[in-house]
């Protein structure tokens, strides 16, 4: 029978993967747009560039070969999270708009790479920086050390992606106005780093629970601000003038 212990690490673990997938399911209207349109308009593809990035680091980390006894549920999330992004990188590759290229090319300004050039160049640079850290990760490391290096790096990436949304909190509190952040986004980010953040702790990996620490801390930061200022941005929006 297994123990309470083993029980309470599953449970958080894969509470942190449900709301993970809600997450990687939040670009999904955006990509609905793209198809409908047929193009990827002023959309930028890098920070799902990024994503993938993170999520190969982590999916690493969580491998057996790499963590002592393996994080098998850090590994499946982060699986997951791939995929999920390895499917918008590829719409964003065929449906790219080149518009802003053909103009470029009438005009007399230095010519602009073509987007799909550019998205496919960076998917590119992308695997190539996760195949030579897997790399030197086995090459140059043996345990424990090999943990602690693919650690620091997974935890370097989840911070950044943790800090990304600081410049969307900046327009919040300009603005006062919550459009480009969406409360569901905010709080499966929220719900996701509070469960992992339990899981490293009951794990002792200090490189699952700092990062995701830091994670509850902004979500939270994001739940206040967005339940201060869309008051006040709906009771605005309502008095405005509605046009014919």
């Amino acid at each position: 029978m297994s123990s309470l212990y083993d029980v309470s690490c599953f449970a958080a673990g894969l509470a942190g993967n449900v709301f993970a997938l809600a997450l990687f399911l939040s670009p999904v209207p955006t990509f609905k747009r793209v198809l409908k349109a047929k193009s990827t308009e002023q959309f930028d593809g890098l920070p799902y560039l990024l994503s993938l990035l993170n999520c190969c680091i982590c999916l690493w980390y969580g491998l057996p070969w790499v963590s002592d006894g393996g994080r098998a549920l850090v590994a499946t999330v982060n699986c997951t999270g791939a995929l999920f992004q390895l499917a918008y990188i590829s719409l964003f590759i065929f449906y790219a708009d080149s518009r802003t290229t053909r103009s470029a090319l009438l005009s007399p300004s230095p010519p602009v790479l073509d987007p799909q050039l550019k998205v496919a160049g960076l998917l590119v640079l992308v695997v190539f920086a996760f195949a030579l850290i897997a790399h030197a990760s086995i090459a140059f490391f043996d345990q424990p050390l090999r943990q602690l290096f693919v650690g620091s790096v997974s935890m370097a990436s989840l911070v950044s992606m943790f800090a990304s949304p600081l410049a969307v909190m900046g327009v919040v509190v300009r603005t006062e106005c919550v459009e480009f952040m969406p409360f569901y986004l905010s709080l499966s980010t929220f719900l996701m780093s509070a469960s992992f953040a339990v899981y490293g702790l009951l794990l002792r990996d200090f490189f699952i629970y700092f990062p995701n620490g830091l994670g509850v801390i902004l979500g939270a930061m994001q739940l206040v601000l967005y339940a201060y200022y869309s008051r006040r941005w709906k009771s605005s929006d309502s008095s405005a003038p509605l046009l014919a």
